[in-house]
């Protein structure tokens, strides 16, 4: 599985990830989702890169003129409810882009200790599509591993692009590790070396969803 780390090179994608992580403008819900969108819309801009293109005769006032056009969009997928704000921002870019949602969290028992569950999936056929799923967080591997298997379900895609704006490196270990397929491409803003016991990304930037949506009840 190629990996691909955005952070590695000087961008505006740095800006936004200094932003995300920063204690202080995280208190502005608004802003935080904003930069979660601002993140797909620069994922979708590289990944569209990679898909292929047919060129078109566009007409013009003046004449015609010679374009390429993506010969396909692809299924756009995510995982509630941290996902919203990515997706959207990868909507933006692929708009007339089909699109998929997964439901799944962390289950906590008596003890502290959680496990993923999943819960359900409504998505297009994806039969020789190109599908991209997104997650803000890849900590340990766990969720994205499950949403992969879930879209599989709907078909056969011609290729997948797993994406996540901060991942640990143990996670990104475990999917490598767990998905071991040669049509899956792994894209990721940063990689932070440490997680913590309850799977947290250290430094990385706190809880995506409750900081897009407020807490959640259960969520300690």
């Amino acid at each position: 599985m190629e990996v691909i780390n955005l952070s590695e090179s000087n961008s505006i994608f740095n800006q936004y990830l200094a932003e995300i992580r920063d204690h202080e403008i995280q208190k502005d819900p608004l802003r935080f989702r904003k930069n979660l969108q601002r993140f797909g819309e620069l994922f979708a801009y590289e990944i569209s890169k990679t898909l292929d293109f047919k060129v078109c005769e566009v007409k013009t006032p003046l004449g015609v003129a010679k374009v390429p056009k993506l010969d396909q969009q692809p299924v756009l997928a995510t995982i509630l409810r941290a996902g919203l704000p990515l997706q959207q921002g990868l909507l933006e870019i692929f708009d007339r882009a089909e699109n998929a949602f997964i439901s799944a969290y962390r289950k906590y028992d008596d003890k502290g200790e959680f496990h993923i569950e999943f819960e359900y999936l409504a998505s297009p056929d994806l039969n020789e599509k190109v599908a991209i799923l997104s997650d803000p967080m890849l900590a340990s591997g766990s969720s994205m591993e499950i949403g992969y298997k879930a879209l599989l379900q709907k078909g056969e895609p011609s290729h997948v692009h797993l994406v996540a704006i901060i991942a640990s490196k143990k996670g990104v270990e475990y999917v490598q590790k767990s998905i071991q397929a040669d049509n899956v491409t792994l894209w990721v803003g940063a990689i932070d070396d440490e997680m913590t016991v309850k799977s947290y990304i250290v430094p990385g930037l706190g809880d995506a969803g409750d900081l897009a949506f407020g807490p959640k009840v259960d969520s300690h």
